[in-house]
């Protein structure tokens, strides 16, 4: 049984998905699709950067989903990929909506829409320079829990991506995140800081989700083709209700990564297709689960690849 997976925020690259767009008309109306609905040339900024523009949150989140539902949309209707033995989708934080967009419980135009307001009002929620995120390497999520918990941190300073085995992102204010840090630092655990403009899944992103919820809620899903394994709850669901009150949710819970997959290995997934820029969820399945096949479709030759593969 297979899952198709999304990225998220992160995997975004200057120029990502242009074999696809100068081999396939598909792909250019995509593209074309995107910049009419955001009323801006996003297919320009995808293609040409600059690398700052297409780092701004409000630009990434649209960008990674055009190119993921292009990849895709060539890959159902160009190649004719066999989807029967796939059980579920499942998108890390901005892919969950580019999974349910390739699902047919989200229009791509609505999709843009969201992403794009949902981008910016997670850029406004925090002034510049008040949050911070950092990478914990090789500590388990029980550890980090604990640490929070026992040095009694007053401000905010959450487990906003419990990515896979031993990778977690920690997410707050600054002065928390920096208190965390000294602890790390005494008992000797690594963390990397991270390069974001704001810190993303944890509480201080209470004024973005109010702001997404009338949006998300104005919006019609329907249910969708192959159950969204969530990032909130790690489960598989199709309800749209639950899915938008979950989306909503996403913006500042945890981005259940590592539990999703084992999850989903349990219902007997046994093989993990990343559609979209970069390779960085195959890696992620790799470190959460052994002996599993994992695939990135990053190049027409990855497509062909695949499709070989499928049909032995």
């Amino acid at each position: 049984m297979k899952a198709i997976l999304f990225p998220g925020q992160g995997s975004q690259i200057v120029g990502m998905g242009s074999e696809f767009y100068n081999n396939f008309e598909i792909v250019k109306k995509i593209f074309k699709e995107a910049d009419d609905r955001l009323n801006y040339k996003i297919s320009k900024i995808i293609l040409e950067g600059p690398d700052d523009k297409l780092k701004l949150t409000e630009n990434t989140q649209p960008a990674i989903l055009t190119v993921s539902y292009a990849i895709f949309s060539v890959f159902k209707k160009e190649y004719n990929f066999d989807f029967t033995s796939t059980k579920f989708f499942a998108g890390h934080s901005l892919g969950e909506y580019s999974a349910l967009v390739c699902a047919d419980s989200l229009e791509f135009n609505d999709a843009l829409f969201l992403l794009f307001e949902r981008g910016k009002s997670m850029q406004e929620a925090v002034p510049v320079g008040k949050g911070k995120m950092i990478a914990v390497l090789g500590s388990k999520i029980e550890e980090l829990n604990y640490l929070i918990k026992e040095v009694k941190i007053k401000g905010v300073c959450e487990i906003a991506n419990d990515n896979a085995e031993g990778q977690t992102i920690i997410s707050g204010d600054i002065e928390s995140v920096n208190s965390l840090q000294n602890i790390l630092k005494e008992n000797k655990k690594k963390f990397i800081p991270l390069n974001v403009s704001a810190p993303f899944h944890c509480s201080l992103m209470a004024p973005a989700a109010a702001k997404m919820k009338d949006k998300i809620n104005s919006i019609n899903f329907k249910k969708p083709i192959f159950d969204i394994v969530c990032n909130v709850t790690s489960k598989p669901e199709n309800n749209s209700e639950n899915i938008k009150k979950l989306l909503v949710e996403q913006i500042c819970s945890t981005v259940r990564w590592r539990e999703s997959i084992i999850n989903m290995s349990k219902e007997n997934i046994n093989n993990f297709i990343e559609i979209g820029p970069g390779k960085v969820l195959s890696g992620m399945v790799k470190r959460t689960i052994k002996n599993i096949n994992c695939f990135s479709i990053n190049s027409i030759d990855d497509m062909k690849k695949i499709i070989n593969e499928s049909k032995k």
